[in-house]
């Protein structure tokens, strides 16, 4: 039995990590018209999250202002980065700068204007959320939002900061 059990749960344990996605390279940009190679997101080797929003979605802006809320306990306590990214499209996109100051964001902000890196990480829906760990593997995601969702993120990095 002990075997059984052992044996289930090392094949558990391995179909995790052999589903865990690593981030796809698509070009991107900052809010000064870089570009950015999403590839080479990272936290120094600690978890981050990858939020999908756009100005003119009302439940993306409330997560993102509920998380706001909370961030600077988040990053106190697990160091976590939040990476928010605006699928705007080009002729919206310049004022995503604005519209995030304005609000007080302290996350990094990125332009996705054409999709290209939603689509990418198999996301249709915004709000969309993904949970990476330190070496760039996505092991959470998922969309929309209800009050208090995003603690389900906060949980997600605590259970890779646990390991």
């Amino acid at each position: 039995m002990k075997k059984t059990v052992l044996f289930l749960t090392l094949m558990f344990c391995s179909i995790l990590f052999a589903n865990a996605q690593q981030l796809p390279s698509v070009q991107i940009k900052d809010l000064n018209g870089k570009p950015v190679d999403t590839a080479t997101l990272s936290n120094d080797g600690k978890p981050f999250i990858i939020s999908f929003f756009a100005t003119w979605c009302k439940p993306c802006l409330r997560e993102l202002e509920a998380i706001k809320d909370v961030y600077e306990e988040w990053q106190e306590e697990t160091g976590v980065k939040l990476i928010a990214i605006s699928i705007d499209d080009a002729q919206n996109s310049l004022k995503v700068g604005p519209e995030t100051k304005a609000k007080g964001w302290l996350y990094e902000i990125l332009l996705d204007s054409n999709s290209e890196f939603r689509r990418a990480l198999g996301g249709s829906l915004i709000p969309a959320a993904f949970v990476v760990d330190g070496k760039g593997n996505i092991v959470h995601s998922r969309t929309g939002y209800t009050n208090g969702s995003e603690e389900q993120l906060i949980e997600e990095v605590r259970k890779l900061m646990e390991n």
